[in-house]
């Protein structure tokens, strides 16, 4: 997500013939909440092989036996949601129920995932067509190996989540390097379900900042689940292809917020504000960007700087929002609030003085130039553009003029469904707003920079799988795969071929 999920300062080296080291930190206060070994490229690959080992043991165990390994650990998670959340809470400094909310939703990707993992992934019969009707067709899912997923910092218990979940559902085992900003949340992950499973090779964690994850690239993983900017990514992508190692990658987006004459401005308002602001707005698939028609822009406008000026951030556990998690990402903030004004754009609420570091209050612009920064990149803070449209087939063109493409939503009464199809993106929701994240059957995924490859759903499931199609001769017949095979063969096929497919 542009410079937002980027890696951190290297900390100082230990003393030689010590693990090297690095700090957890609290946001709020800089303090230190704990430290995290640094893996090595060594120690990488050591634990990659590890997870190789443990994969011949959690295929055998089969859908059903993974599923209730898999359920094991869902209901050990369930039982200290608390206190996951409290790890959440300290290292990302959101407020206690942002992250007890990004827990429930992770409880039900994994209960998904484990559930429909035989359905969707299990063997199937396809159909061998009338040329080769001596064969059965059938065709497997089987995993690929050892997933390596690198998670980002923003979300970082339901977003990687998301890989790790479907990967072992469907039956790879998965080796996490969480965000160096949230190395607690990835620990505690993989601690869990060691202790559920009863099994601490299936799932590891290894920690570090970019050094780490571009070890875990070259480890000899069977794919890599990435999620973070797009510069990051394409780094990710050509380590990944010394060794033509897949990936997946998910890189952010601007996403668009569309609103009709005929929308429910209230429901739209209130989406626009906890959809730009909710998680101090480092959310991929928040709204960054609303276009709304002339004729409701003004009363849309009140409805949204009323209920904007009302939010407020804070370091408390109830807090409506925290602090910018990364410290860097306060000067791309204010960049881009400075490059809206300075070009003729106008504060409704908040505005160059909204910064405070670590905080970032409410900051809601309109009319904004649509080639400023603040409408083409990534913002990741609770600020948003709102700016008019002639209608909704205009509002349709400047929501797909961006490089990204990753989530929108869409409010119009009658138009909705139609004018969502036609939007550039991975994920809309229609009267709504980030409603596709909390439904476990629905892809997840981007075009454009904001990524290829899906999480969630039957396509998250097959992500991490190889399709292995099968053909199996069941009685003898004239075989045109052979060089005995007789004269006449090819024309009889020739004609039949035209009798059936060349009149119609």
């Amino acid at each position: 997500m542009t410079s937002t999920r980027d890696e951190v300062s290297v900390p100082a080296a230990s003393q030689p013939g010590q693990q090297d080291t690095f700090d957890s930190l609290d946001p709020r206060s800089g303090q230190a909440i704990a430290s995290y070994p640094r893996h090595s490229p060594e120690q990488v690959e050591a634990v990659v092989e590890r997870a190789r080992r443990a994969a011949r043991w959690w295929v055998d165990l089969g859908f059903d036996g993974r599923a209730s390994k898999l359920g094991a650990w869902r209901r050990l998670l369930d039982s200290r949601r608390d206190e996951l959340a409290a790890v959440v809470s300290r290292e990302t400094g959101k407020p206690m129920d942002d992250a007890r909310i990004e827990g429930i939703l992770a409880l039900d990707h994994l209960h998904w995932a484990a559930k429909n993992a035989k359905r969707v992934l299990g063997p199937r019969n396809a159909a061998a067509g009338l040329l080769m009707i001596n064969h059965k067709a059938t065709v497997e899912y089987p995993p690929v190996g050892v997933v390596g997923v690198l998670g980002p910092w923003n979300y970082p218990v339901f977003t990687p989540m998301g890989s790790i979940a479907y990967a072992l559902a469907a039956g790879n085992t998965v080796v996490f390097k969480p965000s160096e900003l949230t190395p607690g949340v990835g620990t505690w992950l993989a601690d869990t379900f060691a202790e559920a499973v009863g099994e601490d090779a299936v799932f590891q964690v290894v920690t570090g900042e970019g050094e780490t994850g571009g070890a875990l690239c070259r480890a000899g993983v069977d794919k890599v689940a990435f999620t973070g900017s797009t510069a990051t990514a394409k780094k990710v992508m050509a380590t990944c292809a010394e060794s033509l190692t897949p990936v997946l990658v998910e890189c952010g987006g601007k996403d668009a917020l569309l609103v009709d004459a005929d929308a429910d401005l209230d429901d739209a308002a209130a989406a626009v504000v906890w959809g730009s602001m909710s998680n101090a707005g480092q959310t991929c698939v928040g709204v960054e960007r609303v276009y709304v028609v002339d004729a409701v822009a003004e009363e849309l406008l009140d409805k949204v700087a009323s209920r904007a000026a009302q939010v407020r951030p804070g370091g408390e556990p109830d807090a409506q929002y925290g602090p910018i998690t990364m410290p860097s990402q306060i000067d791309v903030i204010s960049g881009q609030i400075d490059d809206a004004l300075d070009r003729g754009g106008r504060a409704v609420v908040g505005g160059r003085g909204s910064v405070r570091a670590p905080y970032v209050d409410p900051v809601v612009l309109a009319d904004v130039p649509e080639d400023s920064s603040a409408v083409t990149d990534e913002t990741f803070g609770p600020t948003v553009v709102v700016n008019r449209v002639r209608d909704l087939d205009e509002a349709v063109e400047r929501a797909n003029a961006s490089r990204y493409g990753l989530g929108a939503a869409v409010f119009a009464k009658a138009r909705g469904h139609e004018v969502a199809r036609r939007l550039r993106c991975g994920m809309v929701s229609v009267n709504g707003v980030i409603a596709f994240a909390g439904i476990p059957s629905l892809p997840f995924g981007g075009v454009g920079d904001s990524g290829f490859g899906r999480i969630h759903g039957v396509d998250g499931l097959r992500e991490f799988t190889r399709p292995l199609a099968i053909s199996e001769r069941r009685f003898r017949s004239v075989n045109v795969m052979t060089f005995d095979r007789p004269g006449w063969v090819v024309k009889v096929l020739g004609k039949l071929v035209s009798v059936i497919y060349g009149q119609r």
